[in-house]
């Protein structure tokens, strides 16, 4: 039996809503896709960029829906009987539903932003605090303007640790959906140069980035990386905006989360860190050094919220990898195996430098090779192509053995390669696709990144189609 979330009085009263119909006496979650919807869930008629809800509505309410929040422009569509909460802006009602949500809560509230590792530190922490009491926590990357209050509203009252990730390519855009959240702890992951198309340069990034300072609460602390070339910026605007807890993080021997040690493989990570004065040594359940990093930004963080740092240590060596986000998968090929490591979620140059690196850990079969299949990285303005170019150094340095190219800005990188690490060549991710699956033999990794425009998602369910196998098994340390 599912817990009711929200009385259906509640959320009337809460959004300033009119009724319409027969209200049930609450629902037990929200959404605002009607595919997936679930039974006494609430639908919400969001108007996205290009589907307005209210076209859906229907088929929500026959799918199981309890009620539907629609604007009132729109409420002489629906049926009398239908079982509405009617607003002038359906968003909007969302927004102050999630006010609602963040005034009844007792829990301890921590949110993430950064150029990268915002998802997969959100999802770390899920992990270490959900073993320490209820936890709730932004899905995928709902991390924008509906990502943010949507996620928030869906927390239950009784929850103990919040966890919410907060994304932004525009200044301005952080500062609503921080005042909504108020955490107690802010982590900035990293600065990087990523939407460099909407700022003048790293500096405004970091500036944005900053304004997840305004809304922490009164009391509450932000956890800074010390090794990033920002770090000062980013303390000096902390201090300015009130907040006198600042736990930076890193190898840096002066930061209060410090690497000790570090030791990589090809799908974890053992660790050696003093965090906050205490000495611990952890396993983390995914590759790569910027995993690890982040892992002291995870463990700072959860013992600002209170939770025990020992315990939170152990949960790490459970961490997995969401799909599109470095998720491997065993592919059969002929009598052997190959591995995938699905990365087609995103990219920027950071993430991609880190995934190289992953991929220059990973360990082949016999006689098997490690391939890059890569499309462009987006919103990067006019610096784009030689950001491009520049991934050919983690190429080399990583020792990939071939790399696959698509899209107009990974010609730059093409055109950089030694003839002897060219794979392919196309425009698309589409007319890449049969080249890449081609090349596949038993003892490869491959690894497949772009950005999600690039759709190299396309290449992932190419290959796991012509070679069916199953999730990679983490090997010990």
């Amino acid at each position: 039996m599912s817990t009711m979330l929200w009385t259906s009085d509640a959320m009337a009263k809460a959004m300033r809503a009119a009724t319409q119909g027969v209200l049930p006496e609450g629902v037990t979650g929200l959404s605002i896709d009607s595919r997936t919807i679930a039974k006494g869930e609430a639908y919400f008629a969001i108007k996205g960029d290009v589907h307005d809800g209210h076209a859906f509505v229907e088929a929500a309410l026959k799918a199981g829906a309890a009620l539907a929040v629609v604007e009132t422009a729109q409420r002489a569509k629906f049926p009398a009987d239908a079982p509405l909460l009617v607003v002038d802006d359906v968003l909007a009602g969302l927004v102050e539903l999630a006010y609602a949500s963040r005034a009844r809560l007792n829990a301890k509230i921590i949110a993430v932003t950064g150029s990268v590792g915002k998802t997969s530190t959100k999802e770390a922490l899920r992990r270490v605090l959900s073993a320490q009491g209820e936890t709730h926590a932004s899905v995928a990357s709902f991390n924008n303007h509906w990502g943010v209050p949507l996620s928030l509203a869906r927390c239950p009252a009784s929850t103990r640790f919040a966890v919410f990730e907060i994304g932004m390519n525009h200044a301005g855009e952080i500062t609503p959906l921080v005042k909504l959240v108020r955490p107690h702890v802010a982590i900035i992951t990293t600065i990087e140069p990523v939407h460099l198309e909407f700022f003048s340069g790293i500096e405004a990034i970091a500036d944005a980035k900053a304004e997840i300072f305004s809304g922490v609460e009164p009391g509450g602390a932000v956890v800074l990386n010390r090794d990033n070339g920002q770090f000062a910026r980013l303390q000096k605007q902390a201090k300015q905006a009130g907040i006198s807890r600042i736990v930076s993080f890193g190898a840096d021997k002066r930061a209060e989360a410090r690497l000790i040690d570090l030791s990589l493989h090809a799908t974890c990570s053992a660790v050696h860190a003093d965090i906050l004065d205490h000495d611990i040594t952890y396993k983390i359940g995914m590759p790569g050094r910027h995993m690890a990093m982040n892992s002291l930004a995870v463990l700072a963080g959860a013992a600002l919220l209170g939770a025990d740092i020992a315990r939170a240590a152990l949960s790490l060596s459970q961490l997995e990898a969401p799909t599109g986000r470095g998720l491997r998968r065993a592919l059969e090929v002929g009598h052997g195996e190959a591995t995938l490591i699905d990365e087609s979620y995103n990219a920027n140059p950071a993430s991609m430098g880190a995934a190289l690196n992953v991929l220059g850990q990973a360990r082949t079969g016999p006689h098997g090779r490690r391939i890059a299949v890569l499309g462009d990285m987006l919103e990067l303005g006019p610096t784009g192509p030689d950001l491009h170019r520049g991934l050919n150094e983690a190429v080399t340095a990583n020792r990939i053995d071939l790399v696959y190219c698509c899209g107009p800005l990974m010609r730059n990188l093409w055109d950089a390669l030694s003839t002897g690490k060219r794979g392919g060549y196309a425009e698309s991710s589409a007319a890449l696709e049969a080249q890449a699956v081609a090349a596949v033999r038993a003892g490869d990794v491959i690894m497949v990144k772009g950005s999600l425009g690039s759709k190299m998602k396309l290449i992932v369910s190419a290959l796991e189609k012509r070679f069916p196998g199953k999730a990679a098994h983490e090997e010990a340390v």
